[in-house]
């Protein structure tokens, strides 16, 4: 499989595929990168959902907080397109989520490098 289509199904099932593609892509350090990137991106989002609905179903005065798993949803929705095109677009190179990228990428890499 080649560096582009291994880096796009990465990131086509979240960090699902992100797991499998850690272990499948040993030999490539740049689709170890994207595999990790989505575990750490995608991941993140995911439990932070899980958070926010275990908080607001446990009490009826913090139900206002459902706003924030929307715009969760919106945001790795948006991120997940861009991943897909930039992983496609860019045949696979290595690449910064925007805005977050500075937070992610050194974990990322350090997820990469230790798999």
């Amino acid at each position: 499989m080649d560096k582009r289509t291994a880096a796009l199904l990465s990131y086509l099932v979240t960090w699902v595929t992100g797991i499998i593609f850690l272990f499948v892509g040993k030999n490539d350090p740049d689709v170890k990168y994207h595999a990790a990137q989505s575990i750490i991106f995608f991941g993140g989002i995911f439990i932070i959902e899980i958070l926010v609905n275990i908080v607001t179903s446990f009490s009826s005065s913090l139900s206002f907080l459902g706003w924030l798993n929307t715009l969760l949803s919106l945001v790795a929705f948006f991120g997940w397109i861009y991943c897909l095109y930039k992983a496609w677009t860019g045949n696979g190179a290595r690449f910064e989520i925007p805005v977050i990228g500075a937070v992610i990428t050194p974990n990322a890499e350090m997820l990469a490098s230790r798999v």
